[in-house]
């Protein structure tokens, strides 16, 4: 389908020239000659990109856009004007255009300008998508707390979120360290802002300086660009550090530096990069072997430690693994398009039974296996095979 383009300008001959340049690019374009006539055009229709004149009969081409913004927030809005002025320029990106050209027109330029545009809507709604995605995923609601030991957790999170503490959490691997982050993130003031989970250990030792830290252009080999690194791409969101512990001396140094003078400078670099973002600690070890570790992470323990949540193992949950199985029976069925009913009995009496090593991430991915390989309607004990042996064994031992 065509994108749709609005052209606003009280010139007929400019309307009808831009008109057939754009329509010839394979636009779907519509012109108006006043603001009254733009306005009926938008009721009538959404437009992916409008551009303006910036003086129309009786009204400013920022007003206009003004009102633009106000009507959407969202709308893509590229302003044309004949006064070639830096003044021009600003108050049209300062009230919400994506760009603006100087009369007279050059056919390239605007083709390139409303090409522009149009890859910037596209990635914006791209990145809605996936935002909206990830909210369904991690979003709050989606936690099961049932037990008494995850609502106090929950009351938790909602009070560090509020009072936008660094946190530190504790837990076995597999009770949902990141999940409890991206709640405290979800409930923040920083909700609108990037959240950036970091496994520290993944990334490779050449490169992990200058991801986290960014580069000056020319200072690295084959350095083409500068690059903020993670600490500059985060802004004032919030930042889900793993395995901290794993970097060099050098760097752990670097980073505790950052977080204590919310500030860093960039390897190259002369100038410092602000640091405003909610730093949020996992690790599946105990606070009392923490600060045994290393220096750094006995000195991270004093300093992002302004909370500690620790997440109890699903062992010690048991009221929660019912409604988590319903959890999953739910997702998974939608995910792999089955239509399961649910657990017989004596399938619930064995996950119930279990003393999952591997917790919460343990049990999703049980029940996506067994729904996966499901050809009826209910899951059985059956269906669960090595679990089943694995209970039946510790039923034998004790």
């Amino acid at each position: 389908m065509a994108e749709r383009l609005l052209i606003v300008d009280d010139e007929e001959t400019l309307c009808e020239s831009l008109g057939r340049v754009l329509s010839r690019e394979g636009y779907e374009v519509r012109t108006a000659e006043s603001v009254e006539s733009a306005i009926q055009a938008l009721d009538e229709g959404y437009y992916d990109l409008i551009l303006t004149d910036i003086i129309l009969p009786g009204v400013t081409g920022i007003e206009f856009l003004k009102r633009i913004k106000e009507r959407s927030p969202e709308q893509s809005v590229v302003v044309m004007t004949a006064f070639a002025s830096l003044e021009t320029a600003i108050d049209a990106l300062r009230n919400g255009a994506y760009d603006y050209i100087v009369k007279p027109l050059m056919h390239e330029e605007i083709k390139l300008v409303v090409k522009n545009a149009l890859k910037q809507n596209a990635l914006q709604e791209e990145n809605l998508r996936l935002r909206s995605q990830l909210e369904k995923e991690y979003a709050p609601a989606r936690i099961v707390a049932q037990s008494a030991a995850m609502k106090k957790i929950m009351n938790q999170v909602r009070e560090i979120a509020n009072a936008d503490k660094n946190v530190l959490l504790l837990g076995e691997r597999g009770t949902g360290k990141e999940l409890i982050a991206r709640a405290i993130h979800f409930y923040s003031g920083r909700a609108d802002k990037p959240f950036i989970p970091v496994a520290l250990h993944l990334i490779s030792e050449e490169v992990r300086e200058s991801r986290l830290f960014g580069t000056i252009k020319g200072f690295v080999k084959n350095g083409t660009v500068s690059k903020k690194g993670i600490l500059g791409e985060v802004g004032r969101g919030t930042l889900f550090l793993r395995e901290v512990g794993g970097l060099d001396s050098a760097l752990q140094a670097r980073l505790l530096k950052a977080i204590e003078d919310r500030e860093t400078i960039p390897p190259g670099g002369t100038r410092g990069l602000k640091v405003d973002c909610a730093f949020i600690y996992a690790s599946h070890t105990e606070a009392d072997i923490l600060t045994r570790e290393s220096q750094f992470l006995a000195a991270l323990s004093g300093k992002i430690n302004a909370a500690t949540i620790m997440l109890p193992p699903l062992r010690e949950r048991h009221e929660d693994i019912p409604p988590l199985v319903n959890h999953f029976l739910q997702k998974y069925s939608a995910d792999l398009c089955k239509t399961v009913k649910g657990i017989d009995p004596e399938g619930m009496d064995l996950l119930a039974g279990y003393h999952w090593p591997g917790n919460v991430r343990e049990l999703k991915n049980i029940i996506e296996r067994a729904v996966l390989m499901l050809d009826g309607h209910v899951i059985r004990a059956e269906h669960l095979p090595g679990l089943k042996t694995e209970v039946d064994r510790v039923k034998a031992e004790g």
